[in-house]
């Protein structure tokens, strides 16, 4: 165990075995709902959802796995929720691209995103990023986080009329959800280890004791391989001209999504430098662009980093480790799919909650007296969790700060990275909208 805790470098990040361990199942389970909500979205275009879910899961083991051991970084990766809409409800549904096709696009903005990243494009994007932005997106992020969670407790639903509104709280997942929240956060006050684990587990069993939600029939049951979607991507078809567009929005949104997930993870967990960069970004955005195409070629949409990567990190996490117990995890889960599948999302809703209340901490240090700081980083933290997508929110966030810097005469200051930035993001909601 020795040689494993030194490649990860447990010591020196003064953190623990059990810290990591309990950290990266906490990690998986509130992002276990991928493994069900990923083929429902992809069996929409037509995906058998079985083959589906199986991807889903080597998808996410293999992605996390490779930003664990790569990168070391606590940071889990699995297909991406929005992207897999936009795969099967546009690309798919509306535009009519066979599901095959739609999967070779996925490859091929993997490939691009490789390339980018060996030519340090990537790194120059986050690195041309100003400091109040990013910590705007992560306190953004953690807005985005709780508006999920709360979603998912039934506290907040969407309403026709008003946009957002109170849940019916008469609901006894609501009331559950409630009794988890206090709960965890209790247990975070008093500082117990693995409060946010113990939280979930905890509100999994009282409703289960109390019928709101079953207890599973079986723990396990063989899986089987993706054999329908397995290499069934059509490459040739993706490079058809009208199919670029396609491509090049994959890739547009996966860069500003990641991206912006990546630093507000680092930013939470103090893993940026002194100039607010990133240590061994490359090697982050290397195991993030590799598995994009491993998920195409497995049979799912675009695998990204996920944001409820921060529940583990504030469960202590600080290694790559995390991320390896992550890939482990989806590993069993092929075989724990009836366990897995009990647990309810009124369980790991508070935890969502209660990480997206810790990324509040970003807000203070964004000079609110420095306008020309100040108005860019509120439009980032406001749009995140009002388009219900962190690609527009970072977007909202550039646009406005290279505009104000430049109209206020302040134009010099601004990176020539974050003007390019600009002007392309202004092109892609002219040519493509807000799709």
């Amino acid at each position: 165990m020795k040689p494993i805790g030194r490649f990860f470098g447990l010591d020196g990040e003064t953190t623990t075995w059990g810290r990591e361990l309990r950290a990266g199942a906490a990690t998986f389970l509130t992002m276990a709902y991928i493994l069900f909500v990923n083929p429902a979205i992809l069996g929409e275009a037509g995906m058998p959802r079985q083959d589906v879910l199986v991807a889903t899961a080597l998808a996410a083991a293999l992605g996390s796995l490779l930003m664990g051991v790569v990168a070391n970084y606590p940071f889990a990766l699995a297909p991406g929720m929005g992207l897999n809409a936009y795969f099967a409800y546009t690309v798919v549904r509306t535009m009519g691209v066979p599901w095959p096709v739609a999967l070779g696009a996925v490859f091929l903005e993997g490939v691009l995103f490789v390339l980018l990243t060996l030519l340090g494009l990537r790194r120059a994007l986050v690195t041309g990023i100003p400091m109040a932005l990013k910590q705007a997106i992560m306190t953004g992020i953690g807005l985005f986080l709780a508006l999920i969670g709360l979603h998912n407790a039934g506290l907040v639903v969407f309403s026709a009329t008003t946009g957002l509104s109170l849940g019916p709280l008469h609901e006894p997942t609501a009331w559950l959800a409630l009794i988890g929240l206090l709960l965890t956060a209790s247990l975070l006050i008093r500082r117990v280890t693995g409060a946010i684990l113990l939280g979930i587990l905890f509100t999994t069993a009282l409703g289960w004791a109390l019928g709101v939600s079953d207890p599973p029939n079986r723990v396990w049951d063989w899986p089987r391989w993706p054999s329908e979607t397995f290499l069934a991507l059509d490459i040739r078809g993706a490079l058809d001209l009208g199919l670029l567009t396609v491509v090049f929005t994959f890739l547009f949104v996966s860069i500003l999504d990641a991206t912006g997930t990546l630093i507000g993870l680092a930013r939470l967990g103090g893993f940026l430098d002194a100039r607010g960069d990133l240590p061994r970004a490359d090697r982050a955005f290397l195991a993030d662009s590799v598995g994009i195409s491993l998920g195409a070629l497995l049979g799912t949409s675009t695998v990204t980093a996920y944001v409820e990567s921060a529940t583990g990190i504030e469960e202590g996490g600080r290694t790559g480790l995390v991320a390896v117990v992550v890939s482990l995890c989806f590993l069993l889960a092929l075989f724990l799919g009836p366990l897995i599948e009990a647990i309810p999302l009124y369980a790991t809703a508070p935890a969502l909650v209660l990480v997206g209340a810790f990324m509040m901490r970003g807000v203070e240090e964004i000079p609110w007296q420095r306008y020309e700081e100040a108005i860019p980083a509120f439009l980032t933290i406001a749009l995140i969790p009002l388009t219900y997508s962190i690609a527009h929110g970072i977007a909202g966030g550039i646009i406005s700060y290279a505009a104000v810097h430049l109209f206020s005469g302040r134009g010099r200051t601004v990176s020539g990275v974050l003007y390019v930035l600009a002007l392309l993001l202004v092109a892609r909601y002219i040519w493509l909208g807000a799709d």
